[in-house]
C-alpha cells in the first residue's frame, strides 16, 4: 500500500458521492427560484466534500480507538486499523480538511451573510462529533437523524439559501428524498456492522432495534424517496419532476439484498445505494431546473 493509495482509502472516495446530490438539488432549486450562482454553488460543493472528508478521517481514527474497527471488520479496511497510516497522520489530515472547510464557510459568509454561520458551525460540529468526543452521535444512535438532517434539509435548503437568500418550499420538499437515500446508505452500513458495533458499545439503530428493524427502515427510506417525485409533480404541476423515477430500477438490487443478505454480502448494496442517491439527485436536479415553478 503506497502512501497515496492509503490516503485515497482513508478519504473513501465512494462516500463523497453523497455530498454531491444535496448541492446539485439545492442549486437547481436556486435556478428555479431566482437563478443559480455558479461561484456560490462551487463553494457549497467544496465545503460539502471537505466536511465529508473530515468526517471520514475522524471516523477512521475514532472507530479504531474505540474498538469498532478491528481485523474482523466486514467492510473495506480502514487506514489506521490496517496500519497503512498512523492515527496522528490521519488526525493531521482531518485537521487540514477541517481548516479548508472553515475557509469555505468564511467565503459563504461573505456571500450569504451571518445567517449561514450557525448552519456551517452545526455542520462542522456534526462532522467531528459524529464519531469523536466523549459522547459521539453515531454511538448514541443519532447517526441516522444526523445524516438525514445534514444531507437533506441542511444541504439542499442551505445551498439554495446561499444562492438566493430564500428557503422555498420546493427546496424543503426536494430535500426529503435526498436525506432519505443518504440515510439509507448508513442503514446498510449499520446492518452489516451491527455485531461489531454492539461489541464496541456503538448503539446504532441497527443495534438497538435489530436486524428486522434495520431492514424495514431501509425499505421505508427508499419507499419515501420514490414516492416524493410523483407528489412533487402533482403539487407543482411539473411533469419534469417525475424524472427521478427513471432510476427506480437501481433500487431493485439493494432492496433485494437488504431483504436476504447479511454481513460482508451487504457491501454491494452499500455501493449500489450510493449510486442510487447520486443518480436520483442528479435527475431530480435536472427535473427541477427544466420545469419546476416557484
Amino acid at each position: 500500500m503506497t502512501p497515496l493509495r492509503a490516503w485515497i482509502a482513508a478519504v473513501r472516495p465512494a462516500t463523497l458521492l453523497a455530498a454531491i446530490a444535496p448541492v446539485a438539488v439545492g442549486t437547481a432549486c436556486a435556478h428555479a427560484t431566482l437563478g443559480a450562482r455558479p461561484g456560490a454553488a462551487a463553494l457549497c460543493l467544496a465545503g460539502a466534500l471537505l466536511l465529508q472528508i473530515t468526517a471520514n478521517l475522524v471516523n477512521d481514527v475514532a472507530d479504531f480507538a474505540r474498538g469498532a474497527d478491528t481485523g474482523r471488520r466486514l467492510g473495506p479496511a480502514r487506514a489506521v486499523a490496517a496500519g497503512w497510516l498512523t492515527a496522528e497522520q490521519v488526525r493531521r489530515g482531518a485537521g487540514i480538511a477541517l481548516g479548508l472547510a472553515v475557509l469555505c464557510g468564511a467565503a459563504l459568509f461573505s456571500i450569504a451573510g451571518w445567517v449561514i454561520i450557525p448552519l456551517w458551525i452545526a455542520s462542522i460540529t456534526a462532522a467531528v462529533l459524529y464519531t469523536a468526543g466523549p459522547r459521539p452521535l453515531g454511538y448514541l444512535g443519532l447517526g441516522d437523524v444526523t445524516v438525514f438532517v445534514f444531507f437533506g434539509p441542511a444541504g439542499v435548503v442551505g445551498t439554495t439559501f446561499v444562492q438566493t437568500g430564500r428557503a422555498p418550499l420546493l427546496a424543503w420538499a426536494a430535500a426529503l428524498p435526498v436525506g432519505a437515500l443518504a440515510t439509507a446508505i448508513l442503514v446498510v452500513n449499520n446492518l452489516r456492522d451491527r455485531d461489531g458495533d454492539a461489541a464496541a458499545d456503538k448503539r446504532t439503530l441497527a443495534v438497538r432495534f435489530g436486524e428486522r428493524g434495520a431492514r424495514a427502515q431501509f425499505q421505508a427510506l427508499v419507499g419515501l424517496a420514490i414516492a416524493v417525485p410523483p407528489a412533487l409533480a402533482l403539487a407543482f404541476r411539473a411533469p419534469w419532476l417525475l424524472l427521478p423515477l427513471l432510476c427506480a430500477p437501481l433500487a431493485i438490487g439493494p432492496v433485494a439484498r437488504m431483504r436476504r443478505s447479511d454481513g460482508a454480502a451487504l457491501n454491494p448494496a452499500l455501493a449500489a445505494t450510493a449510486r442510487l442517491l447520486l443518480a436520483f439527485g442528479l435527475l431530480l436536479a435536472t427535473g427541477i431546473a427544466l420545469g419546476a415553478p416557484t
